[in-house]
C-alpha cells in the first residue's frame, strides 16, 4: 500500500474495509488512519487494529492522500465544509455513501479536485467484497489505480458509469442481508428436519459459497446450473415448484426495487 488512507468516521463499513486491509498489508498498518466524531471510539478502533488515530478529520486529511468518505448521506454536507480548505490537488476523495452524487461532493471545492465514488459491500471483512467505482475526470490513470487497488485488496471491483450506482446497493451492497436471511432459513428448515443448529448453518453457508463460485468461475448461465440440479420428477424440481409457488424471484426483485428507491431518498435527504 504505497499511499496513506484515512477513513472519517469509524462505523460499521470502515470496520470491515479496515479489517480487510489490514489482513492484506499487515506491515502497512501505520499507513491506515481514522477519525471519528467521537475520540474516545477513533482509539478503540485504532488500538484494535494498531491502525493511526486522527484526532479529527483536519488532522487526518493532512496526514492522508486517499481519504475516504465513510458517514452518513446526512453528514457529508458538515464534513465536507469542515475540510474543503485544506484539501489540495494531491488528495482522492473517496465517498462511501450510497445516493451521493460526484458533482454533490464537487460542490463543496472551488478548485477541481478528485472524486471517487464507490460502494463496497461488507464481505471485505474477509476479502470477498464487490465494489462498484466511478470517478469524475480530474484523477489520472495513476491515481484511479491507488483506489482500485484498495479495494482490490479486499475484494473484487468492477468500473462502472455513475448512471448506474443508484442500482448497485440493491444488488451488491445490501444484497448480502438478503442472502443472510436465505441462509438462516435454510439452516431453519434444517434445524426442523433434525440437524443442530450448528450443522445447519455450516451446511447452509457452504451451499450458498459453492453455488456463487459455480456462477463465477464455471462460466454457465445461473439457469443452467439450475437445471443441472433438477432430476426429472426429483425432489430438487419439487423444491423449484415450491419456490416458484410462492413468488420467490418476485419476492427478491421487489424487495432490491424498494432498496434502490430508498438510495434515492437518502441522496434527497443531504439537501
Amino acid at each position: 500500500m504505497n499511499s496513506k488512507i484515512g477513513f472519517i468516521g469509524a462505523g460499521n463499513m470502515t470496520y470491515a474495509i479496515v479489517s480487510g486491509l489490514v489482513n492484506s498489508y499487515p506491515d502497512d498498518k501505520q499507513n491506515i488512519y481514522v477519525s471519528s466524531r467521537t475520540v474516545e471510539k477513533a482509539e478503540i478502533f485504532c488500538k484494535e487494529f494498531d491502525v493511526s488515530l486522527a484526532v479529527n478529520n483536519r488532522d487526518l486529511v493532512k496526514n492522508c492522500e486517499i481519504i475516504v468518505l465513510a458517514v452518513k448521506p446526512v453528514k457529508y454536507e458538515e464534513v465536507l465544509n469542515e475540510i474543503k480548505d485544506i484539501v489540495t490537488s494531491k488528495h482522492v476523495i473517496v465517498s462511501l455513501a450510497a445516493g451521493i452524487e460526484i458533482k454533490y461532493i464537487e460542490q463543496f471545492f472551488d478548485e477541481p479536485t478528485k472524486i471517487v465514488r464507490t460502494m463496497p459491500n461488507t464481505p471485505v471483512l474477509v476479502g470477498a467484497g464487490m465494489t462498484a467505482v466511478t470517478k469524475n475526470d480530474h484523477l489520472s490513470q495513476e491515481d484511479l489505480e491507488a483506489v482500485l487497488n484498495l479495494f482490490e485488496s479486499i475484494g473484487r471491483v468492477d468500473v462502472i458509469d455513475e448512471s448506474l450506482m443508484d442500482s448497485i446497493p440493491a444488488i451488491s451492497g445490501s444484497s448480502p442481508a438478503y442472502v443472510y436471511i436465505f441462509i438462516e432459513a435454510l439452516a431453519d428448515g434444517g434445524v426442523l428436519q433434525g440437524l443442530s443448529r450448528e450443522k445447519a448453518y455450516k451446511y447452509a453457508a457452504q451451499a450458498v459459497l459453492g453455488a456463487a463460485k459455480m456462477v463465477l468461475e464455471k462460466e454457465k448461465h445461473p439457469g443452467e446450473l439450475k437445471d443441472m440440479v433438477c432430476s426429472p420428477a426429483g425432489a430438487t424440481i419439487e423444491a423449484v415448484y415450491s419456490l416458484e409457488k410462492s413468488n420467490f424471484r418476485g419476492a427478491v426483485i421487489r424487495a432490491m426495487n424498494a432498496c434502490t428507491e430508498k438510495v434515492k431518498q437518502m441522496g434527497k435527504m443531504k439537501d
